[in-house]
C-alpha cells in the first residue's frame, strides 16, 4: 500500500483520541500549530475545536476558521494527501450537519460523508443502520437513553438514516441515505465505495472493531484512486483509519507517569447520571478528599459569587494537598433548568471559567490530574494550563485518553493529565483510574 494519508481531526470535545496513543492533541488551530500536526511522525492528529459547548453559529465560525487555516497549513507543508474527520459524540449529540457542512465548503468537493458512530470502548454498536447503547448488558436504541433528550442536541431516532433526516431538516431524505450493513462491509465495499459522488451521505454499521477496519481498508484504496470522503465519527472509526501499532506503556502501569509519587487532583464538572455514580464511588476511596463547589450560586443576580466560591474550594484544596491526600472538586449534582438552550450554554460557560480558576490554583507539585467530563477536559487543556499542544500517551482505561504536559511547562511541566469523558465506563470506571495512578490497584 502506498504511503498512508495524514488523518486529521477536528474534534469537538476533547475525548476523541479515546482509542489511540502517541499523537499530538492541538488546543489552538493557527496556521503555525497546524503545521506541528502535519509535521508530526504520528499518522494522526487532533484539533480541539470544543465547538460541542458552542452554540451552532459559533460552531460554524470556529471550524470555518479551522478549516481555512488547515488549507494554508497543507500548502506550507506540502502534504496533498490527507482525510478528515469531523469527531463528535458517540451517543450522537453535537453539531451535525454544521460541522460537515462547513468542512465540505471549505475542504471540498467530496464525493461522499459517511457517519461511522459505532464506540466499542464504549458499548455503543451499530446493526442494520441503527444506533445501540449498551446499558447493563443490553443494547438500547440510543433515542431511548437520556442523550436523546439533551436539551441542546435532542433527537427522535436510532435508524441513521431518520436520524440525518431530523438532523438535516428534510434537505436529506432518509431514503437517500446509502447504508453499509455488516454483511456489505464483511465482503466488501470498494466497488459501490468508488461510484459515490456529489457528497453522498452514507450510514455505516460496526459491531467490532474488525468492521471498521475491514472498511477503512476500502476506503483507503478507494481514496488512492482518487476518491475524496469526509467522516462524522466517533472514535473507534480513528483506530481504524490510524492503525496504530499497541501503545508503548501498558494501562495498569501508567503511574509510572506520575510526578514523584505525588497525590493528585481531580476535577469533575460532568453531570450526567453515570458520572455522579462514578463520583460517589471514587469518593469511597482511601486517600481521597471531596471538595463541592455549589454552581447553583453562580446564578445569584446580586453580588459575583465566584471569588468567595473559588477561596473556599482552593483552601480545601491546600488543605487536602498538605495531607497527602487528593482532593476531589466537583460541581453540586443537582439538575438546573433553564428557560433556553442558549442560557444553559451560558450557565455552562461560567462553571466552567470558576473551575478553570481552581485548575490554576492548583499545588504546583501535583502528581496528577484526572478531568472528568468531555467540556471540562477541553477547558483544563486550553484554559486551565494553557496549553498549545500536548503529548497523548495512550488510554489508562478504554475510552479514557492520558496526556502529558510539555517539560518546559510553567506551572505543572510534565505533568499527566487523564481525560475522562462523561458518559465511559462503568460505575467504578473512575476509580479504577485513581488506583492506578495512587499505585493502589
Amino acid at each position: 500500500m502506498d504511503k498512508q494519508p495524514k488523518v486529521i481531526v477536528l474534534d469537538d470535545d476533547p475525548t476523541g483520541s479515546q482509542t489511540v496513543h502517541s499523537c499530538l492533541l492541538l488546543m489552538r488551530w493557527d496556521v503555525d500549530t497546524l503545521r506541528l500536526g502535519l509535521a508530526d511522525d504520528s499518522p494522526i492528529f487532533f484539533v480541539l475545536t470544543n465547538t460541542r459547548a458552542l452554540p451552532p453559529e459559533q460552531a460554524a465560525v470556529v471550524t470555518r476558521e479551522a478549516c481555512h487555516n488547515l488549507k494554508q497549513a497543507l500548502a506550507a507543508e506540502a502534504v496533498e494527501d490527507f482525510l478528515v474527520v469531523s469527531r463528535s459524540d458517540s451517543t450522537l449529540r453535537g453539531h451535525y450537519p454544521v460541522e460537515t457542512d462547513v468542512i465540505a465548503e471549505e475542504l471540498g468537493p467530496f464525493d461522499a460523508h459517511f457517519l461511522v458512530l459505532a464506540f466499542f470502548e464504549g458499548g455503543r454498536v451499530t446493526r442494520d443502520s441503527v444506533h445501540y447503547l449498551k446499558i447493563n448488558g443490553v443494547d438500547t436504541p440510543v433515542h431511548e437513553t437520556e442523550f436523546a433528550r439533551d436539551s441542546v442536541f435532542g433527537y427522535h431516532h436510532s435508524y441513521l438514516p431518520d436520524y440525518v433526516a431530523e438532523k438535516t431538516q428534510g434537505r436529506i431524505k432518509a431514503a437517500e441515505v446509502e447504508r453499509f450493513l455488516l454483511a456489505d462491509i464483511r465482503k466488501g465495499s470498494l466497488q459501490r465505495l468508488l461510484k459515490l459522488e456529489h457528497n453522498q451521505c452514507g450510514v455505516v454499521d460496526g459491531e467490532t472493531q474488525a468492521d471498521l477496519n475491514r472498511f477503512a481498508a476500502d476506503v483507503l484504496a478507494a481514496a488512492q484512486q482518487g476518491k475524496r470522503f469526509l467522516f462524522r465519527s466517533a472514535a473507534s472509526w480513528l483506530t481504524a483509519l490510524a492503525a496504530l501499532p499497541p501503545q508503548p506503556i501498558a494501562a495498569t502501569d501508567m503511574a509510572q507517569y506520575v510526578r514523584g509519587e505525588k497525590p493528585g487532583a481531580v476535577v469533575v464538572g460532568s453531570h450526567v447520571k453515570k458520572t455522579t455514580e462514578q463520583l460517589e464511588r471514587l469518593l469511597q476511596e482511601p486517600g481521597t478528599v471531596p471538595v463541592e463547589v455549589e454552581v447553583a450560586r453562580l446564578l445569584e443576580r446580586t453580588t459575583d459569587p465566584r471569588p468567595i466560591l473559588l477561596q473556599q474550594a482552593l483552601e480545601q484544596v491546600q488543605k487536602a494537598h498538605q495531607q497527602g491526600k487528593t482532593p476531589v472538586v466537583f460541581t453540586s449534582r443537582q439538575e438546573l433548568s433553564f428557560e433556553d438552550s442558549q442560557t444553559r450554554l451560558q450557565f455552562g460557560e461560567a462553571v466552567s471559567r470558576l473551575l478553570m480558576d481552581i485548575v490554576q490554583g492548583l499545588p504546583s507539585d501535583i502528581g496528577f490530574l484526572i478531568s472528568k467530563g468531555g467540556i471540562t477536559s477541553n477547558d483544563v487543556l486550553s484554559t486551565g494550563l494553557a496549553l498549545r499542544s500536548a503529548r497523548l500517551l495512550g488510554q489508562i482505561l478504554a475510552g479514557c485518553s492520558m496526556v502529558r504536559t510539555p517539560v518546559d511547562h510553567p506551572q505543572f511541566p510534565d505533568l499527566p493529565v487523564v481525560l475522562f469523558p462523561g458518559n465511559v465506563g462503568d460505575a467504578d470506571a473512575l476509580a479504577t483510574v485513581y488506583r492506578r495512578l495512587s499505585n493502589s490497584q
